[in-house]
């Protein structure tokens, strides 16, 4: 909204629109490359000990001869989007206008596709940078429906791929998340409604709650993200698209009877393997 062409002086143009003046001069820098090496060890020992706080992970960090302190720690997890998994009670409050739902499938036999789908965000590493990967997964078969990366955690990429997955697939009986800011926001919301989709909700730090969705991220990372450092966000969404294809379709999963999730999810039988 600022014109630096205006005839308006910048510092009267900024009080016209109620905003410091020193924020019209101020230019986002991107992390250091001593933060990005952080994070990417961060993002390792999440998944080891998801959960970890910023004081266990900075004592983790120390260990390893990484001399960092716990609030820089804890500034690199509020940039990443993660938080230590554990249940506490919930003593925060939505914002106001994001309504959070209750917890549905607790007991809730899942027998079959479609009955209940959960999303997650997590944080892709790249050689250079981040960005963050989005991904809708029907609970059933852990078949991965539709995902986004994006270089923001802004709501949008969230709603792009639900409004995928429901054009290809169809409409879930429950549509579960956690309580972050992207699916509690009125937009998201209202893409499910409209669907005229049950909304489940994680209870904050209930990590049991999506626990097979974290497990997903992991499997990823550790078969696709750490294996090869994409150095663009093209590169990487091509890596990502390309392991997905061989996750869904390849890839068997003990908690399927070895199925793969396409298997599951279009209850199709396994193939037959030949003799020796």
């Amino acid at each position: 909204m600022i014109d630096h062409n205006h005839a308006l002086s910048l510092t009267r143009q900024a009080r016209a629109l109620g905003i410091s003046r020193g924020s019209v001069y101020y230019l986002p820098r991107p992390p250091s490359a001593a933060d990005l090496a952080l994070m990417r060890r961060i993002d390792r020992l999440h998944l080891d000990y998801p959960f970890a706080g910023s004081r266990m992970l900075q004592g983790l960090l120390n260990a390893e001869g990484h001399s960092v302190g716990r609030r820089h720690v804890a500034t690199l997890m509020r940039k990443m989007g993660i938080e230590a998994l554990y249940r506490r009670p919930n003593t925060s409050k939505p914002t106001p206008g994001h309504k959070v739902y209750p917890y549905l499938l607790r007991n809730l036999p899942v027998i079959r596709p479609n009955q209940a789908w959960a999303m997650d965000i997590t944080y892709f590493p790249m050689a250079r940078g981040f960005v963050y990967l989005a991904a809708v997964v029907d609970w059933f078969s852990r078949r991965v429906l539709a995902w986004r990366l994006s270089i923001t955690l802004e709501a949008a990429f969230c709603i792009e791929a639900v409004e995928e997955a429901l054009a290809r697939y169809g409409t879930p009986d429950i549509f579960n998340t956690d309580q972050g800011s992207q699916f509690t926001s009125i937009d998201f919301i209202k893409t499910l409604t409209d669907a005229d989709v049950k909304i489940s909700m994680d209870g904050k730090g209930a990590w049991r709650d999506n626990v097979f969705v974290e497990r997903l991220w992991r499997t990823i990372k550790y078969e696709e993200v750490y294996l090869h450092a994409c150095t663009s966000v093209p590169e990487a969404r091509t890596a990502i698209a390309r392991y997905l294809i061989f996750y869904n379709t390849r890839r068997p999963h003990s908690s399927l009877d070895r199925k793969t999730p396409d298997q599951a999810y279009f209850n199709t039988p396994k193939p037959i393997l030949a003799a020796a």
